[in-house]
């Protein structure tokens, strides 16, 4: 879920010269695709047994909020881990306004869905984020080349394509509550992160956030699910949500864990270890793997049937246009 670099964002971790082969960090991309599908699966398990869609997205902020503030004071020292909420609390009208957007809305909107459409059509239509992401990139000043926008519309095809076949042809209700919801958290996602980004490079018209602390990945993790908390706290009046129960404490537990840290740091060190573009293209690619993963988990676990024909067509469209549009960004 975090797997997607915005204006050419460069990991903190410098790349190791000596390389490591394709194989391997496909592995690890995969892998990392794996543990990231988990949310998909949860999701959509915690939907079916009734489970509220608010507690399912707000838990896994909360939990993110306590793991990663105890990794990094673990790992990174008491004494970093005061800067860090330093800085949250000297730039939190910034922080609550990029967490709610990339953080919040995105999450919200995506649980949402998840009571409408199976996790496989859900982690299909997550996957115009990267379409999305040129349009925010394009109104922060970005330019494209043509092709791109080429394989943006195959992408957008495949995606139409698993929606109509999970919604069918007369009935439009799966597609707009299912679907819809996704494409604008599609949005969000890359919007709220973009926001941070243009902070690190000192644009007037925002906040000179300590662009030094901000190398870390897990430092700029924390600090979006820490602002994304008064969202969540405010969102809760607004539903019907009840009391979450105790399964729903537990899997939203397991997505935190597994997507929003393993999958994470798998996927940086993936990233990190790649030392030319051809094997940064290939561990990008491999978070379109996953689709297919959501898909397994859910035939495996919730005993979902297999898509028609007209989805597996378009999840295999999806796919294709990601890996297209993943290797040209890297040429």
């Amino acid at each position: 879920m975090n797997g997607i670099k915005f204006a050419k964002e460069v990991d903190n971790e410098p790349a190791i010269q000596s390389g490591t082969g394709m194989i391997r960090l496909m592995l690890i991309g995969l892998a990392a695709g794996l543990f990231f599908s988990t949310t998909f699966v949860l999701n959509r398990a915690m939907s079916l047994e009734n489970g509220h869609w608010y507690w399912s997205a707000a838990l896994r902020y909360f939990y993110m909020v306590v793991l990663l503030g105890i990794g990094l004071s673990v790992c990174k020292g008491p004494a970093y881990f005061r800067r860090v909420l330093g800085e949250w609390s000297r730039h939190w009208p910034f922080w609550t306004l990029s967490g709610t957007i990339g953080f919040g809305c995105f999450y919200a909107l995506l649980c949402f869905a998840a009571d409408f459409a199976p996790g496989w059509v859900v982690a299909t239509t997550w996957q115009l984020t990267i379409i999305a992401t040129l349009f925010v990139l394009k109104c922060f000043g970005g330019r494209f080349a043509k092709r791109i926008w080429l394989y943006a519309l195959v992408v957008v095809a495949g995606v139409v394509l698993v929606n109509l076949s999970n919604a069918g042809t007369a009935n439009l209700h799966p597609l707009l509550l299912g679907g819809l919801p996704v494409l604008i958290a599609a949005f969000c996602y890359p919007l709220g992160n973009q926001l941070v980004w243009e902070a690190q490079r000192g644009r007037p018209w925002l906040p000179q956030i300590d662009a030094a602390l901000l190398a870390n990945s897990f430092t700029k993790v924390f600090l979006l699910s820490a602002g994304s908390l008064p969202f969540w706290l405010l969102l809760y009046p607004c539903t019907d949500a009840g009391l979450p129960s105790s399964g729903q404490l537990l899997n939203t537990g397991l997505v935190a864990l597994f997507s929003g840290v393993i999958a994470t740091t798998l996927f940086l060190h993936a990233r990190s270890r790649a030392d030319n573009a051809s094997k940064l293209a290939a561990v990008d690619a491999t978070q379109s793997s996953e689709v297919l993963f959501a898909l397994a988990g859910e035939i495996l676990f919730l005993h979902a049937i297999l898509p028609n024909t007209v989805g597996l067509v378009g999840i295999a469209i999806t796919i294709l246009g990601l890996i297209a549009f993943v290797r040209h960004e890297h040429e």
